[in-house]
This record gives C-alpha cells, sequence and structure tokens, in this order.
C-alpha cells in the first residue's frame, strides 16, 4: 500500500517550508510512524553527500536526520546548482546531467519528471507517510507549464496541502489570499489549510485576521507559529541577511573568524558548528566589510571558483588575505577555497570557465585543474601532521564529505590528512595541503569543523596563540535535541488533530 502523504508549500520563498517539513517529519517519527521527506526539485549551493555518493539538496538531508533515516537520492531526484544568473548544473537522482538555462528546463521536463515520479513512488511503498516540500510559490504562473515540485506534484499523489506564510514578512493575509486566488480550481482542492509562521507578538491580536481568513476563502487556518531564537536548524541555503549582521556585531568574543562570503558561497553550513561555540566571532565578510585582523581567515567552497577567485582580485580582497598571512594570520580554504589557495587553476576544456589558467594566490605549492567528472564521496580521515594550525590535531579523526570536479596536486607537497574510508571502500589516500609552518591549510572535506575533537583542537591552537583561553562547553550541543524542541515548538502552534485528518482522509 502506497504511503500518505502531505505537502508544504509556500506563498513564497524563505516563508519556512523546510523548517516545517523538518519539524512535521520529527513529530510523526515521535508517533512511531516510518517517515521520509520528499522535494522533487532543489535549488541550492548546500549540498549534501549519500553514502553511495548521490548529491542531494541539505535541507532534505537534515529532514531525512529529523526522521531518523539515513538520506537517500530518492528524498531529491533533482537538484539545480547555481553558476551564473541564467545557468545551473542539474543533478538528477545524485548524479550531474548537465548545464541548463531556465529556458533549457522546460524540454527537459518529461525527463525529468519520469524521475520524480519514480523517486516519489519507491519512497511510498518504503514508508507510512512522505512529507514533501513545494519550492517558491505555485502561483508564479509564468512558470506554471515548467512546475515539477508544486502542484503538479500535489496533483499526481492526491496531496494534502498546507499552505504557509512568514508573517514577519508583512502582507501575510495578502499573500495567502492571493497564492490560493491565482491557483487553478483543480488546485485550490488541494489546499486544506493555512499556515502562518514567524510570528512576533500577541496572537489575540491577530484573531480578527484569522477569521476573516477563514470566512473568505473557507479554508482553516491550521495554527500561527511563534518566531523562536534558542532552535538551531541548519539552514537550508542562502544565510538570512538578519543572521548576518547579528554574527558581526558580537562584541564580546576571544577569537574571531572571517569567512570570505564569496558571491557562489556553497556549502556554507560547514561553519555552523564554529557559529555556536561560547567566545567565537564567526563573521561572514562580504564586499564593502572591513576585513580587520581577524584570528583565522576561511576561503569556504564555491560553485564557480574562477568567478569567485576573479570577485576577490576585482575588490582587492586577495591583497588583503596576503597581507594578512605575512603578518601570521592563518588561512584555511576548503573545497574551491582550497583551489585558489594554490598556484594556477587550469580549465583547459572550459568545463568552469572560458579562462584556460587563472593564477592563484600562491599560498600553497599546488595547482588545480578541472575535469569532467564530480567526485561526490563521504570519507574518513586522520591528521597526519603537528605543526601549526594543526598543532593540537594529530592522529584525531574527521568525517565529512567531497563535493568537487577538480584534482589538485603538486610536489613536495606537505599533507595534513588521510582518507582511510572513501564511501565504503577503505584507502590510505594522502589529501589536502599545508603550509611548511602550518599556517595556510587547503583540503577538500567538508565538515571539518562538524568534527568536535578536530574543531576544539583548532581553537584552543588559535586561543594559545593569542595568549587566550578557550573552554568548549563538552556536550552542550544536540542536533536531535534541537529536532525534538522544533517539533514541540510546532506542536504546540498547530492543529495537529487536523493535519492527522488531512492526511487520513487522503
Amino acid at each position: 500500500m502506497a504511503a500518505k502523504t502531505l505537502m508544504v508549500q509556500g506563498t513564497g520563498s524563505s516563508v519556512g517550508k523546510s523548517v516545517l517539513v523538518t519539524a512535521l517529519c520529527r513529530i510523526f517519527k515521535q508517533q512511531g510512524l516510518k517517515v521520509a521527506p520528499f522535494k522533487a526539485q532543489n535549488m541550492s549551493l548546500n549540498s549534501f553527500v549519500t553514502l553511495d555518493g548521490g548529491e542531494i539538496g541539505r535541507a532534505q538531508a537534515v529532514q531525512a536526520a529529523a526522521s531518523g533515516i539515513a538520506p537517500s537520492i530518492d528524498m531529491n531526484p533533482v537538484l539545480l546548482k547555481p553558476e551564473a544568473d541564467n545557468r545551473s548544473q542539474i543533478i538528477v537522482r545524485g548524479k550531474p546531467l548537465t548545464k541548463v538555462s531556465a529556458a533549457d528546463l522546460l524540454g527537459l521536463k518529461s525527463f525529468l519528471w519520469a524521475a520524480i515520479s519514480e523517486s516519489l513512488d519507491r519512497l511510498r511503498q518504503r514508508f507510512d507517510v512522505v512529507v514533501i516540500e513545494g519550492a517558491g510559490s505555485p502561483a508564479e504562473i509564468n512558470l506554471r507549464d515548467r512546475d515539477l515540485v508544486n502542484m503538479e506534484v500535489a496533483l499526481y499523489c492526491a496531496s494534502p496541502v498546507l499552505l504557509a506564510a512568514d508573517i514577519d514578512r508583512g502582507g501575510v493575509f495578502a499573500s495567502l489570499l492571493g497564492t490560493l486566488q491565482l491557483l487553478a480550481e483543480s488546485e485550490k482542492e488541494h489546499i486544506k489549510a493555512f499556515i502562518i509562521n514567524k510570528f512576533r507578538g500577541d496572537i489575540s491580536l491577530l484573531k480578527p485576521g484569522l477569521d476573516w481568513l477563514e470566512n473568505r476563502t473557507g479554508v482553516p487556518v491550521a495554527g500561527v507559529i511563534p518566531y523562536y531564537h534558542d532552535i538551531y536548524i541548519p539552514e537550508e541555503d542562502s544565510m538570512p541577511l538578519e543572521k548576518r549582521r547579528a554574527m558581526k556585531q558580537r562584541n564580546e568574543f576571544d577569537i574571531d573568524i572571517a569567512v570570505i562570503a564569496l558571491p557562489h558561497i556553497a556549502n556554507f553550513d560547514d561553519f555552523d558548528p564554529l557559529e555556536r561555540e561560547a567566545g567565537i566571532r564567526l563573521r561572514y565578510v562580504e564586499a564593502g566589510d572591513d576585513l580587520g585582523d581577524p584570528d583565522l581567515i576561511i576561503l569556504p567552497g564555491t560553485k564557480t571558483t574562477v568567478t569567485d577567485l576573479t570577485y576577490l582580485k576585482e575588490n582587492a580582497r586577495d591583497r588583503e588575505i596576503l597581507r594578512q598571512v605575512l603578518c601570521g594570520t592563518p588561512v584555511i580554504g576548503i573545497c574551491g577555497g582550497y583551489q585558489m589557495l594554490g598556484l594556477a587553476i587550469h580549465d583547459p576544456d572550459g568545463i568552469e570557465s572560458p579562462t584556460t589558467i587563472t593564477a592563484g594566490l600562491s599560498l600553497l605549492p599546488v595547482t588545480s585543474r578541472f575535469i569532467a567528472m564530480k567526485a561526490t564521496r563521504q570519507i574518513s580521515a586522520r591528521v597526519l601532521v603537528e605543526r601549526g594550525l594543526l598543532a593540537k590535531a594529530k592522529e584525531i579523526t574527521v568525517r565529512g564529505y567531497e563535493i568537487h570536479m577538480g584534482l589538485t596536486t603538486g610536489s613536495n607537497m606537505l599533507n595534513p590528512f588521510e582518507v582511510t574510508q572513501r564511501g565504503l571502500q577503505s584507502c590510505a589516500d594522502l589529501e589536502g595541503c599545508m603550509s611548511p609552518d602550518g599556517n595556510v591549510l587547503g583540503t577538500y572535506i567538508h565538515g571539518l569543523f562538524h568534527n568536535d575533537d578536530f574543531r576544539w583542537a583548532l581553537l584552543h591552537t588559535l586561543a594559545t596563540k593569542k595568549s587566550k583561553g578557550f573552554s568548549p562547553i563538552i556536550g552542550s550541543f544536540s542536533i536531535e535535541e534541537q529536532y525534538d524542541r522544533l517539533a514541540a515548538h510546532v506542536r504546540n502552534s498547530i492543529d495537529m488533530g487536523l493535519i492527522q485528518r488531512l492526511i487520513v482522509s487522503s
């Protein structure tokens, strides 16, 4: 018997669809149901690698974790990774297919829909409930003919839809009513309830508006979810501007870490654990921001290494980084950031850029070359060296993943890591590069800072350099606890009886 489904759509982007799906997955898991998340098509530079090497949106990996299951490519069969304003790499069932413009997607619709419907069918055979996430808004009438993720999915599996809106943005009633009115009659029938998200203030003042909305549309309001500040759930994609500003304005800190905010920054959730540490200021340095004198500079991953390296040079950020290194400030480059730290980047086949050779920052004795095949693997590695940034980290085991389309090589390289496992295969491969003084480190390993022992060793080294203390609160953070807190927050704010009846009657 095929699983029941419940779908969360929104009046626009960033209204909280991903977090709502995460919460609902956790609630159903707590009820003893076998539950899985699903998003037909995702557009994000924040991705995750499954155990079998497939690439999916990070949000679906988070939702799977909240469900208590391993992520799979069926949960996000189509992933678009923007490379420019009008071009994206398209990942189908975990593997790169091609690069497309928005106009090209219409020609691929039948092919993509086959992958989407087959993936959803497989999930429905394995689970009791599948919680489906939409994208953007279903009322984008200019995109109706190429919809693969909103009403097309709801109609396919006859799913009840919760329509969510963000009241913090303002205009919530117009957004809900307008979205509903722009849908076709057959689509309106699937909107079974409204959810108002991110509410601040006295809910009694909102009640007249809720009554008006229900009387006008005949659709019940399933709940009003208060804004929260103290629950940590990884962001789906771009870092909210409000959060970036708050991080820059943190005044009390012992260690200042500057992440260079590249235009096409990818997998920025690499740095979430640093943000949570007491005494640490993690700030994203954007164009026009003062780099200052940080204790550590991080060059993050990027979907377009050459374009973002050019951005650094055009904004003279490269010269600032070089000046900092000469003054003893350490630098870590991850993935694309690692490639930037080298002598040059070669792209003779035009895989990423029409520029054949691009000079790097020359902080590491390596060169990188883009190749057509993308490496996507979960890995385990151990720290080999005991110097510089890794003075307190030798022999620590780290777990993470690789997502890159380049090979980086060099002579007389000081390799900081030995990879001991890739996917399900054991190995003994040297990885990354470190400067002789240990002050500049480059690696392809995403997720380094999610390893507590490694993160604490690194921060201890930085603190010692400043003659400061660093005392991590060991065991103070549990992502499982955060999922439970989110579930309780949402459960207490919505009519779960109504939600259950919608699922049962579908």
